[in-house]
């Protein structure tokens, strides 16, 4: 994956109060770490990094040239993000090296289409991989391709690339590949819907009937208020 460029600026206000201020100029609190170094509180412009992460994804590579003009490399470690503005809260960032091995959790994509009647389950949409930090892939691929219900997928029929390893068993499920319901089963639950709207539509028949009943002993006199009117 190719590295992105990007500016930092140092940031001196901490907390939430800091932070929104931060946000509101534009810009993403983060915080760089790493290799025993001190952490450093830094800003990243808002506009360039949502843009890298949206190409890149969340392993992107980032070149980032800090306040005293020296350039270091990092990779996201969290990201923090607003889910209802969908913009970015706050990052921490690890610092890497040219040739140094990291361990990422990468996005799994399956490729191809299953057998007909079959259904797909997802068991885990991302995969652990020890990679070097420079050539981490922005997603790795499994193919399901003719794949019959029954099938699983597992961690071992990922495709990685070259250098890429998996940081997890072999055997861990990925996703399976199940037959999907036949029009005979999906037919045998609409007798029991039926029935329920049935017993619904009777309880309202009831209750308005007990509401009309209810009503006209509201209209009834007692004898004793008889007497008392007349």
């Amino acid at each position: 994956m190719s590295e992105v460029k990007i500016s930092a600026e140092p940031r001196t206000e901490f907390g939430k109060g800091g932070a929104r201020r931060t946000r509101r100029a534009g810009m993403v609190p983060a915080v760089l770490y790493g290799h025993g170094e001190k952490p450093q509180h830094i800003a990243l412009p808002a506009r360039e990094f949502a843009a890298a992460i949206r190409k890149g994804g969340a392993n992107q590579l980032f070149a980032i040239e800090v306040s005293n003009g020296a350039q270091v490399l990092a990779l996201p470690k969290a990201i923090q993000r607003d889910p209802i503005r969908d913009t970015f809260e706050h990052v921490d960032l690890l610092l890497v090296r040219r040739g140094e091995k990291v361990t990422v959790e990468v996005p799994v994509q399956l490729t191809g289409e299953a057998a007909r009647d079959t259904l797909i389950v997802h068991d885990h949409d991302t995969l652990s991989v020890t990679a070097d930090a420079t050539k981490v892939p922005d997603h790795l691929e499994a193919s399901i391709e003719g794949a019959e219900a029954g099938t699983q997928i597992t961690a071992g029929d990922v495709e990685l690339p070259a250098g890429v390893e998996l940081a997890v068993d072999t055997e861990m499920q990925v996703a399976s590949v199940t037959a999907a319901p036949t029009a005979e089963q999906l037919e045998a639950t609409l007798p029991e819907v039926e029935e329920t709207a049935e017993e619904a539509e009777g309880g309202e028949e009831a209750t308005e009937a007990a509401e009309g009943e209810g009503a006209a002993a509201e209209g009834e006199q007692t004898p004793a208020e008889a007497k008392t009117e007349a």
